[in-house]
């Protein structure tokens, strides 16, 4: 691994821990996903529906790929929810 790639690393690694420490940048990430899983599904359904019909590979990478999106925020949202309670535990005396 060159030096460029470990600092690269490093610097992912900082943003990733940034994200699911706070609280309000968790959600405000989470949230974003969340607007884009719509967004997704809803230029599926009536955007691009005429182009996915064309081809049974493309209709099922881009549905495939929206329901990866959307349990990816299912399990965000889960783990959002578990460090909620965790810290909410903490917090009492």
């Amino acid at each position: 691994m060159s030096r460029k790639q470990g600092s690269q690393w490093a610097v992912n690694k900082g943003m990733a821990e940034a994200v699911l420490r706070d609280r309000g940048h968790r959600r405000s990430v989470l949230g974003t996903f969340a607007f884009g899983m719509l967004g997704m599904l809803a230029l599926g359904l009536w955007g691009i529906e005429e182009w996915l019909k064309e081809s049974i590979l493309r209709f099922g990478l881009y549905w495939g790929a929206c329901g990866l999106l959307c349990l990816f925020v299912l399990l965000f949202a889960l783990f959002d929810v578990l460090v909620t309670i965790k810290e909410e535990r903490e917090r009492e005396p």
